[in-house]
């Protein structure tokens, strides 16, 4: 016992020291302006956050909902919300500065080779406030920009109590900023306005203020003003967060209920759900059922992801994570299902609004003996990704295939893409059309 104390008390003093001279190169060479605080945050993060080095067990029964904010970043492309989130792991400790990619929640090879983000990705972080006596959970949501996406963004928005609003300084209010702010504003969140790259020579903070104030009704004073790339002003968007946005709802004593917000397959685990718990508390052990299949299942595995899957053996109320249940096929996991404990009876909670397709392309095997391989990856892949939806046809030359329903051309793009990059398949797509209806005069409709 007392060799182990006396190592506790070397590795306290070598944090302490770590700190003392990352604070002192950080006073004395704080080159870039601005990013002086962000840099002293960033080392205190590093020497405050031993959990990257040593995978230590996280108790969540200390995070009561109301030490808990659930908040995604939402903008137009490219405006900087995968950098802002970047610069919000590294304050957090959650990753290290240097370590990993850019972008590092943009997992895809096609988010990679396009520059954008396609698939909504959760992280879990601690943050520990300057004048808090414990640690808080925050779990973010990075959501795509673009309008063919946008229903990951809504799927998101139904796991959070507020939005990160970021606008280009120099760009504006733009398209995709007016959609995702209606989003988050019918979904009664509490929304934080971040002016990001404020460092760049055409920014104009005030104008894009005026901007917020006169289309949004946000006000001036509420807005961050923040440089993702250099790290200025982001030591005041996680205190925003904690102090502005309320804590998640939902009784933990209660029933347990949670909505499936996303699914993928894994080849090892099978079905991997992610899910919001929104009354009780999930173990691992415990058998849960689903609201729309009545299928009852084992929960094999339970955690968050911080950033990536991290075993926790419990969810409790207002927390985020994923499941395990041992699901093969994936027409079992449906996105803005209801589960819970199985032999309870509870009421389902809302789901989500049904995707509305805006262009449909067939897709038919390169050779026609493959229409089985094809026919596994579509399942696979529009279980990642809910918003596809798929018949089966057929063509006099092209011979057994599939009519899809996309978002728009982007996403079909990226939906070919993806079933080439990540299940090998070769494809055949047909000329995208977009669905008419005619009225006639006498009443009559023709599609």
């Amino acid at each position: 016992m007392g060799s182990l104390h006396r190592a506790s008390k070397t590795l306290k003093s070598l944090r302490h020291q770590l700190l003392l001279q990352a604070t002192q190169q950080f006073d004395s060479s704080s080159r870039l302006s601005g990013s002086s605080d962000y840099r002293l945050l960033l080392a205190r993060a590093l020497c405050s956050h031993p959990r990257q080095n040593a995978k230590e067990a996280v108790d969540l029964t200390q995070y009561p909902p109301e030490r808990i904010r659930n908040f995604s970043i939402i903008a137009h492309v490219d405006h900087g919300k995968s950098t802002l989130a970047d610069r919000l792991l590294e304050l957090t400790g959650t990753i290290k500065r240097g370590h990993g990619q850019p972008q590092y929640l943009d997992k895809l090879q096609v988010e990679r080779e396009r520059g954008i983000t396609v698939k909504a990705q959760t992280a879990t972080m601690f943050h520990k406030g300057s004048n808090e006596p414990q640690p808080f959970l925050l779990n973010l949501i990075d959501t795509p920009g673009h309008v063919d996406f946008s229903y990951e963004v809504s799927r998101s928005l139904a796991a959070c109590q507020g939005a990160l609003l970021v606008v280009d300084a120099a760009q504006g209010v733009q398209a995709q900023t007016v959609a995702n702010f209606y989003l988050a504003f019918e979904s009664n969140l509490t929304i934080i306005p971040v002016i990001n790259k404020i460092d760049q020579p055409t920014a104009d903070p005030d104008r894009i203020k005026d901007q917020l104030k006169s289309m949004f009704d946000l006000e001036p004073s509420d807005c961050l003003l923040t440089s993702a790339k250099t790290g200025q002003g982001l030591e005041h968007v996680l205190p925003a967060v904690i102090e502005r946005i309320p804590p998640p709802p939902g009784e933990g004593s209660g029933l347990l209920r949670m909505l499936l917000l996303d699914s993928y397959y894994d080849e090892y685990k099978g079905v991997i759900c992610h899910v919001a718990v929104v009354d009780g508390m999930l173990r691992k052990g415990d058998k849960i059922s689903a609201a729309a299949t009545g299928q009852t299942y084992d929960v094999l595995d339970v955690g968050f992801m911080h950033p990536e899957l991290t075993q926790t053996g419990v969810l409790l109320t207002g927390q985020v994570g994923y499941v395990v249940t041992g699901m093969r096929s994936t027409k079992e996991a449906r996105i803005g299902d209801t589960l819970f404990h199985a032999k309870t009876i509870v009421k389902p909670l809302p789901g989500f609004k049904a995707a509305r397709h805006m262009v449909f392309s067939g897709l038919f095997p390169a050779d026609g003996s493959d229409f089985e391989a094809l026919n596994h990856a579509i399942e696979r892949l529009t279980c990642n990704d809910a918003s596809v939806s798929v018949t089966k046809e057929s063509s006099t030359a092209l011979g057994l295939g599939f009519r899809c329903g996309f978002l728009g051309l982007l996403h079909m793009d990226v939906f070919h893409q993806r079933l080439e990059q990540e299940y090998g398949t070769h494809i055949i797509s047909t000329v995208p059309t977009v669905p008419y209806i005619f009225e006639y005069s006498d009443g009559r409709y023709y599609l």
